[in-house]
């Protein structure tokens, strides 16, 4: 096995993981992926869910990566609890006794290599906290990796990666654009009655709405992923439409939003620096990212029946 490349078996999901009755019903779901140890950003969205209440939320994996410091990680799994939380490759990693698998990001073929020994680093020093915290690792292997929910009763699915496997590429905006994949899609999503699907790990947004389904990938709720501003973004799917919404679509009767996460730069960046030094793995691979976003517009992001909303009052706040 290549670490940090290929991917173990057991993310492979059952073909029954979304079927039978959701977990709860709600008339507003925020799904927060890619969160990466950004306690700043978790406590911009904790500030969301104050504004909304009836709200619930739903991590769905990696909330972990940046947060080296046994502290940070142990804070940042206190506030969780009072959430759904899903394992990502993150946690499956972390939780997991053999480590061939490195990071388990499943990278494709056109990432470069050296990202790859980046994560596969970070992932080894962050199971060096893990072993520290008593009983973390056997608490993140035992999350699931995907949950069935719903919004005004209509099926929410949510994972990690994509709807077969837990670090699957295939909701990124290449494999999403493809007439295939999006016949694909909206065949599963019709055999099981799934309205949204919901997911991450590809650090890139992306939300395509089909005739009768939708996928909104939030790339990253605790980093910049584009290149207008320091903010990160959830997808919010409800039944009344947020003010401040990047893009949305509406589908079915559910509004399906991404939400720009606007969290303390400043005070993130010390964090980081403070876990991660200049000439280390997640300096290197990250930070510029962290403090210039990425080469992305927002639009580009938008695949078909998704529209940019008031960019004005979606942004208003962050730096």
């Amino acid at each position: 096995m290549r670490a940090g490349r290929d991917c173990p078996l057991d993310y492979r999901l059952p073909e029954d993981s979304f079927l039978g009755e959701p977990l709860f019903d709600c008339e507003a779901l925020y799904v927060v992926g890619g969160l990466y140890g950004n306690r700043q950003a978790l406590g911009a969205l904790e500030k969301r869910l104050a504004a909304e209440p009836g709200a619930k939320a739903v991590f769905n994996g990696d909330a972990h990566w940046f947060d080296r410091s046994p502290e940070v990680f142990a804070d940042i799994e206190k506030r969780l609890s009072a959430h759904l939380v899903l394992r990502g490759n993150v946690e499956t990693e972390l939780g997991r006794a053999d480590a061939s698998a490195g990071c388990g990001c499943g990278y494709p073929d056109e990432v470069d290599e050296q990202t790859v020994e980046w994560s596969n680093s970070i992932h080894a020093q962050l199971l060096k906290t893990v072993h520290g915290l008593e009983g973390m690792a056997a608490s993140l292997a035992a999350r699931p990796p995907t949950a069935l929910v719903s919004v005004g009763g209509k099926h929410i699915a949510i994972t990690h990666g994509d709807e077969q496997s837990l670090a699957g590429w295939g909701c990124a905006r290449t494999a999403l654009a493809q007439a295939s994949r999006q016949q694909a899609l909206a065949q599963w999503c019709a055999t099981r009655d799934i309205a949204v699907l919901a997911t991450s790990h590809t650090c890139a947004p992306a939300a395509l709405a089909l005739d009768r389904c939708a996928v909104i990938n939030n790339g990253a709720a605790g980093m910049p992923n584009f290149d207008n501003g320091r903010y990160g973004l959830v997808s919010r799917i409800a039944l009344k439409p947020h003010p401040a919404a990047l893009y949305r679509a509406k589908l079915a009767g559910l509004i399906i939003e991404a939400l720009p996460l606007g969290y303390d730069h400043q005070a993130f960046v010390q964090e980081f620096d403070r876990q991660w030094p200049a000439d280390s793995p997640a300096a290197l691979s990250y930070r510029p990212r962290l403090l210039d976003g990425t080469l992305h517009s927002p639009h580009s992001a938008l695949l078909a029946g998704f529209s940019l909303s008031q960019t004005l009052c979606a942004l208003e706040g962050i730096d």
